[in-house]
Parts: C-alpha cells; sequence; structure tokens
C-alpha cells in the first residue's frame, strides 16, 4: 500500500521506513516520554524495527496507521502520529506521541488535526476516538483542543484512562484548535 503523506503548517507526516528506526529509538529513549503508555520501559532498537514492520502492516491491513511526524523546516523526525484501529473497540483511535523538546508547541495538535481529517475525509470514517490517561493533563488538552468530546472513564491495558469521541459531523466544530 501507498502510504500517503500529509503536510501541515509546519509538519509532515509520511508513512515509516526502516530508516528511521534510530531517530524513532532516539525519541521513544527520552525520559518520561512512555510515562503514560502501558509500556514503561525503554524499547531496544529491536523493538523499535518491529513497531515500524507492525505499523507498516497495520496500513495494509487497515489502510491506516501510524505515521513518521517530522519538522517541515529541516525534516527532523520527532514522533509519531496516525490512527490505529482498536480490536478491543471495534474503533479506529487517533493517537500521537512527540519528542520532549517539542511539548507545549501545539505539534502533537496539529498533527492529530491532520490525521482526523484525513480520517474522516480520505478513509470517509464516521467516528474516531482517542485514549488519554486521567493523569495526562497534556494528551487530554490536545483531544479536546481537537472537539472530541468526552464519553467516559475507563480501565484498558491497566491504565485508567478517559475515552473521548468525534463524529464525523462534529469536524467544523468552532471549538477546535481554540
Amino acid at each position: 500500500m501507498q502510504i500517503p503523506t500529509l503536510t501541515t503548517d509546519r509538519l509532515i507526516l509520511r508513512g515509516f521506513t526502516q530508516q528511521d528506526v534510530d531517530a524513532l529509538h532516539d525519541v521513544l529513549a527520552e525520559r518520561d516520554v512512555h510515562r503514560y503508555f502501558p509500556l514503561t520501559d525503554l524499547p531496544t532498537r529491536e523493538q523499535v524495527e518491529k513497531v515500524i514492520a507492525d505499523q507498516l502492516a497495520h496500513w495494509e491491513k487497515h489502510q491506516c496507521g501510524w505515521w513518521a511526524v517530522l519538522l517541515r523546516e529541516n525534516g527532523e523526525l520527532i514522533g509519531w502520529c496516525g490512527l490505529q484501529f482498536l480490536p478491543e473497540f471495534d474503533e479506529i483511535e487517533v493517537a500521537y506521541l512527540v519528542g520532549k523538546p517539542y511539548w507545549g508547541k501545539g505539534l502533537a495538535t496539529e498533527a492529530a488535526w491532520a490525521a482526523v481529517q484525513f480520517g474522516f475525509q480520505s478513509l470517509g470514517l464516521e467516528r474516531i476516538v482517542a485514549l488519554a490517561s486521567v493523569e495526562n493533563g497534556a494528551s487530554q488538552r490536545v483531544i479536546q483542543k481537537l472537539g472530541m468530546s468526552l464519553v467516559e472513564r475507563l480501565n484498558i491495558w491497566g491504565i485508567d484512562c478517559y475515552r473521548y469521541l468525534m463524529q464525523r459531523t462534529a469536524l467544523a466544530s468552532p471549538t477546535r484548535l481554540q
């Protein structure tokens, strides 16, 4: 499958390649980046290779997955973002991770918004969900800026989370990205 490339004002979202292993490993090895994820251990290079291979397979199977997120100004890989099929809910989730130097700059929101637009406009999805640890206020703010609505609190993968939802009809929400 040809993974589409998306561009925003400051970012390029493109399919991962095996040449991204070292850069993604560096991002994932940063302290606190995995604090709110089910697996908090720092990944090995081999595990990062598997993450990339799994995402490429996910694209083949579901026509969506994670993109490598790069800065437009210099091509630096700063994280990942995309749409992931969640078999636990039979839904598509928007998810993101950016390296610590890029926290608080609106880049996760910018990438996530591009992914949401792709899901609704290109894939024809009717709804997209997001999950955030109840302790991760920054991720909750990203989700809220997208215009997603809180649906429930649940425990999944051993983490207490909030589950948010956005319907295609809310795509033009006036609260988005304010």
